[in-house]
């Protein structure tokens, strides 16, 4: 029973791990089948090319930017583009004026979207809100029946500021024909005609919004959490909080009195009164529209209701990349051939089938038949990089650089150490004269610690080089990582497994000359040695006597006074009893 249950244990951790690289397998063949993945890995900017958008800056009012100014947007800009994973991307300023932005392959209507929509962000009063289709010609209200300004607005939430020609604009307005929003830059000192386009939840609604009250460069900072209630407690409900400057607070407080007036007004809670809405507005498109339940006193609202985490997330995102205090306009967009091209990459795939092969040559020459256990712990490790490669750059738009390469050849050095570790460890349990069972067991006991040791140095230092790198270190970084995770699983779940059904073998187990767990090759000495003989100190191999005797000459070396003097008190004491013993003979 006690060679059964790890033999079984063993073929059931071998099938699980079957399971993952199928159900990883089949998670990419899906998405290859529906067009949205694909086999091969995607491929960074110095790898495979893409396009170059040189952005100019604008500032308002037509005033030079400065500096700051400019960094600020590039490391914004940055951020945006990266959000959604390591996508390789180069951003750098030209000429001390412009923005260049450099993305791998083709980027995508959502990504050109996020980068033109650095423009501008605002909040803006909403006058007036309905459904998001366009009015019936036959429905539409009659020119002599249109709203007619009686006085000059005296606020933003003013319905004054809703003339005929803005009434007719926003009954013929059509969410859901994009050709129709498409809007030129809209004056931040007049009203705004714009949508909110549908969500999975919501239909588009359209909105007249009342002038700019608040810009987006007042905001300091946002984030998003679970919301807490009355009492404390955290509820299920996601949020987003926005802090704002001292002007934003200043402001944000003037305007929170007066809409929360028509909070009021409409009941409250019950109540549906568009004119107590605040619409945050992105490149002139609403993306939230909240109502002002209160007034904001400390410049630190927040924003409630039917959020999921991913879309707390996003508007955060929104909130804090929108922010920025320039504009910009898409000066020229051109493709761009790969900076460093196949003939590197080659080279680079070159390197690793080197070190591979000196690691497989290395292997069976130290471990002969041992060594192709790890040739295919290597094979299986590969197969989960690779799989978890072309998933993540179908799902996070991972793309995969030349100093991403870089770390999977340095991983193939870092994940074949981890075997040598463990069978080193049965090597020594083979010389103290355990039986290959037993040595694996107790092998792997003493190895384990020391390879999770390791992968924890490994994790760490890939954690912080992708948090304080940006660019290809970062990729560098990410597959550093993602090989040390992958290591864990197969030394876990494929080479120990295999060991222990190895094991059980006759060729392994009888310790066949070529197996490379020979015992006689070794040095081993059986702990019987026959003939009711058991094996003593002096029957242990030379190298086993000289490391427990270099081990002893340390622990003495490393022996405080206090130590060293107890130490000979035993001797003295344990000679006192010897010579006793003989004199009593």
């Amino acid at each position: 029973m006690a060679r059964t249950g790890p033999k079984n244990s063993a073929l059931r951790v071998l099938v699980w791990l079957g399971v993952i690289l199928a159900v990883m397998t089949a998670v990419l063949a899906g998405g290859s089948i529906s067009g949205q993945a694909s086999w091969a890995p995607k491929l960074a900017l110095d790898l495979e090319g893409g396009t170059q958008m040189i952005l100019a800056p604008k500032v308002e009012g037509g005033s030079d930017i400065n500096e700051d100014q400019l960094n600020q947007a590039v490391a914004i800009i940055r951020q945006r583009v990266d959000g959604s994973g390591v996508a390789e991307a180069e951003i750098s300023t030209q000429s001390g004026r412009n923005v260049v932005v450099s993305l791998p392959g083709t980027p995508s209507k959502e990504t050109r979207a996020l980068i033109q929509a650095s423009a501008d962000m605002n909040f803006r009063p909403v006058l007036q809100a309905g459904p998001g289709a366009a009015v019936p010609a036959e429905s539409q209200t009659p020119e002599d029946k249109l709203p007619k300004p009686t006085a000059a607005p005296t606020n933003s939430s003013d319905v004054n500021w809703v003339t005929a020609d803005v009434y007719k604009k926003f009954e013929t307005l059509d969410c859901d024909n994009p050709s129709q929003d498409k809007q030129e830059r809209s004056d931040p000192a007049k009203p705004l005609v714009t949508c909110e386009p549908a969500t999975a939840k919501s239909p588009a609604i359209k909105y007249i919004l009342g002038p700019v009250e608040v810009k987006g460069s007042n905001i300091k900072s946002s984030s998003f959490q679970l919301q807490q209630g009355a009492q404390g407690a955290v509820t299920n409900e996601w949020a987003v909080n926005i802090q704002f400057d001292e002007a934003g607070t200043a402001k944000f407080k003037e305007v929170t009195e007066r809409l929360y007036q028509f909070f009021v007004a409409a009941g409250g809670e019950s109540g549906n009164d568009p004119k107590a809405q605040f619409a945050i507005v992105l490149d002139d498109q609403v993306i939230s529209a909240p109502r002002s339940l209160a007034v904001i006193t400390d410049g630190r609202p927040q924003i409630t209701g039917g959020f999921t985490e991913d879309s707390a997330k996003a508007l955060s995102d929104q909130l804090r990349f929108g922010a920025l205090p320039i504009s910009f306009d898409i000066q020229s967009e051109q493709q761009i051939s790969a900076t460093l091209g196949g003939e590197q990459l080659r080279m680079g795939l070159l390197a690793g089938v080197i070190g591979l092969l000196l690691v497989v040559v290395y292997s069976l020459f130290q471990y002969r038949a041992l060594g192709f256990v790890t040739i295919f712990s290597l094979v299986v490790a590969g197969a989960l990089t690779y799989l978890a490669i072309a998933i993540l750059g179908w799902t996070e738009n991972y793309r995969l650089s030349l100093a991403g390469v870089a770390g999977l050849i340095v991983a193939i050095g870092q994940t074949a150490d981890s075997f040598i570790v463990y069978f080193e460890r049965i090597r020594d349990e083979l010389r103290e004269g355990r039986g290959l069972v037993s040595a694996v067991e107790n092998g792997w006991k003493r190895a384990k610690r020391t390879v999770l040791a390791s992968k924890a140095v490994n994790l760490l230092a890939a954690l912080v080089l992708y948090f304080v790198a940006v660019g290809n270190v970062r990729g560098f970084a990410f597959t550093l990582g993602l090989t040390a995770i992958a290591d864990l699983i197969v030394v876990f779940m494929f080479t120990h497994p295999t060991l222990q059904l190895l094991a059980r073998t006759k060729f392994f187990g009888e310790g066949h000359k070529f197996s490379g767990l020979d015992p006689k090759r070794l040095g081993a000495v059986p702990l019987y040695r026959g003939a009711g003989r058991l094996r003593t100190p002096e029957d242990k191999p030379a190298v086993v006597r000289a490391k427990n005797t270099g081990a002893a000459a340390e622990a003495e070396r490393r022996m405080t006074i206090a130590e060293r003097r107890l130490a000979e008190k035993q001797e003295q004491l344990a000679g006192s009893s010897k010579s006793t013993t003989k004199e009593g003979k």
